[in-house]
């Protein structure tokens, strides 16, 4: 049975940093992975969980940059991954697996947003390949190191309001829309992860995503300064608006999903400002995406989420964690 969707009063909210959510928890012995782990909130991720006890892995597309970023915080080590790459993926996991080791927590907070019209692979579109079929593939490749109990966390976007799945045009192949594509992609992390909650509890391996709130890191990267502005980003000065949070408290989320004994019995289910989040009123036309809330009914449902773990079974070629 799905979680419900409705706040269980966390006692934290939007200003919390990854080390408060964290306050009181020893993950010594524990074994965690997170993707993007050496930049912006995924680094905060590493930083909070290492300092917690946890021995992180941060997998990364540049190993130098990563070890570089990563100096000075113990408990980690990095692995070369690129998660727009197939072959990668399945480099990076069989290294792994091979190490005989466990996972307890995986974090996928790597990600691009609002890339230009980019294909990878066979074609595919970058941000849904990127955000969603990389780690799609990385968990499953890793399910057989994944340790019961274990926690999945899928950080997702309240970009997730721009679209659902585009079903007859996954890849954009008739006009591509930088927005929707990130939109899409979103989508698809909130669903991997109620699919993968359901698959997974009988493990007691349980699946949440997120947003982790807008902070200002490189992923803003591929946006114009000029869309910056007209999305109260920043003022006319160019300095960054409230609307935005601390890295620290960016991380918080996702670390909470991580670990918080909260959710102990929960999945599935998506959050914000370190708590589950309510369903997402009906769309106006005119309420800002920025300032929106809650999920979209298509990110959780269930017959769309076992359609996108089916569609990217076909696409990856991967699917250890289906019965068969």
């Amino acid at each position: 049975m799905t979680t419900p969707q409705h706040k269980i009063g966390s006692g934290f909210g939007a200003t919390s940093t990854a080390a408060e959510v964290l306050a009181g928890l020893d993950l010594t012995g524990k074994l965690a992975l997170v993707t993007g782990g050496y930049s912006g909130i995924g680094l905060e991720t590493t930083r909070a969980l290492a300092g917690a006890g946890a021995h992180v892995i941060v997998p990364a597309r540049r190993p130098a940059r990563a070890e570089e970023a990563l100096a000075g915080i113990g408990n980690t080590e990095v692995g070369e991954l690129d998660l727009a790459d197939l072959a990668s993926v399945h480099a990076f996991a069989g290294r792994f697996l091979a190490t005989g080791r466990r996972l307890d927590l995986v974090v996928g907070s790597a990600g691009v947003m609002a890339c230009p019209e980019t294909r990878v692979g066979p074609g595919w579109e970058a941000q849904f390949a990127t955000n969603h079929l990389g780690h799609f593939a990385l968990v499953n490749h890793l399910w057989p190191a994944i340790a019961d109990g274990a926690r999945v966390v899928a950080v997702s976007s309240r970009g997730h309001h721009f679209s659902p799945i585009r079903w007859d045009d996954v890849h954009f192949g008739h006009g591509y829309d930088r927005w929707l594509a990130y939109g899409q992609a979103k989508t698809a992390n909130v669903l991997f992860a109620v699919h993968l909650d359901r698959l997974g509890r009988d493990r007691g391996v349980r699946a949440f995503a997120l947003h982790p709130g807008s902070i200002m890191t490189n992923l803003l990267r591929h946006v114009p300064r000029d869309e910056w502005r007209a999305n109260g980003w920043v003022d006319e000065h160019g300095n960054p608006t409230s609307y935005f949070k601390t890295p620290e408290a960016g991380a918080a989320t996702q670390v909470w999903a991580a670990t918080s004994p909260r959710l102990d019995g929960l999945g599935g289910v998506y959050l914000e400002d370190c708590d589950v989040a309510e369903p997402a009123l009906e769309e106006d036309g005119v309420t800002p995406v920025r300032h929106r809330v809650g999920v979209r009914g298509y990110a959780i449902d269930p017959e769309q989420a076992a359609r996108l773990w089916a569609l990217s079974a076909e696409l990856t070629g991967v699917d250890a964690i289906t019965p068969s």
